[in-house]
């Protein structure tokens, strides 16, 4: 006899709880709540920048050689960042950005690699190449922290959320509702003034929730109408990793565009406060 409905969801959401704890247990990962102050650092590693942050021998050869279509320095230049600021890296996948936020700021600075507890619980191997980072002598000012996207947060206010080619998964995956509500989330959990960085693929115009699924793209305009509705202001919209050349059309693992899609580079800043003296 088959479990009835209710029965399987409270079995199954109980089996991703589960599956959360326990990967949330593992070291160099904090459970959400869980004090995530940054560890003690045992070396005065200074912050990096332009062709020294690049050419760093902290990072792996395959980094490297996808600098040149990724453009990190122009697309981090785009955020100013106090030297003490507190930045997450929102499903870091390979910790491409993870490595470069961390060396760009030194010790002084901390950054969070967050991965959803949704996507953790699916995939239990997920948080491995994250908690590697944050094990490096390299990169002691990374902490994995494992939270449901929804109820996104770290224990400090955050100048700025970055996460890149991942918001078509949260809003294709999880649903609209779900990107909605990772929004607000993320607008709690920045500093008055703090920045959040999207990039992704970009889908044609209208064409909702079907792309993110079927060609793992989005139409910018759903971002933008998202993220927005969530309290932020939209303040950067860059060219940078724009190519004319992409229809559009194509899954982006397409061998003949793979790489080299057009992406969308979008900035939001949450609203300053009355009395933060800007």
């Amino acid at each position: 006899m088959k479990p009835s409905v209710s029965l399987a969801l409270l079995l199954t959401g109980f089996a991703a709880l589960q599956g959360h704890r326990a990967l949330a247990a593992q070291p160099g990962t904090t459970q959400p709540g869980t004090p995530q102050t940054p560890t003690t650092q045992t070396a005065v590693r200074p912050a990096l920048s332009g062709p020294a942050l690049l050419a760093s021998p902290a990072r792996p050869v395959g980094d490297q050689a996808r600098d040149a279509l990724r453009k990190p320095l122009d697309l981090l230049a785009l955020i100013p960042l106090p030297k003490d600021a507190r930045v997450a890296d929102l499903m870091p996948g390979s910790g491409y950005f993870t490595r470069l936020l961390s060396l760009k700021l030194g010790s002084a600075g901390h950054v969070y690699a967050v991965i959803p507890a949704e996507m953790a619980a699916r995939h239990p191997q997920l948080p491995q190449t994250a908690q590697a980072i944050a094990a490096s002598p390299d990169f002691s000012n990374v902490s994995v922290v494992i939270t449901p996207v929804v109820d996104f947060h770290v224990s400090q206010p955050l100048d700025l959320v970055w996460t890149a080619q991942n918001y078509h998964d949260v809003y294709g995956a999880m649903g609209p509702e779900t990107a909605q509500r990772m929004d607000r989330a993320i607008f709690q959990a920045l500093k008055p003034g703090g920045y959040y960085m999207v990039i992704d693929h970009v889908a044609q115009a209208g064409s909702g929730t079907i792309a993110p699924t079927s060609l793992h793209r989005i139409d910018p305009a759903l971002i933008i109408q998202q993220v927005e509705a969530a309290g932020f202001t939209l303040v950067i919209n860059s060219p940078i990793l724009r190519n004319s050349q992409d229809t559009h059309t194509l899954p982006v693992f397409d061998k003949s565009i793979r790489g080299q899609t057009d992406q969308v580079v979008l900035g939001f800043q949450k609203p300053r406060t009355r009395d933060d003296g800007n």
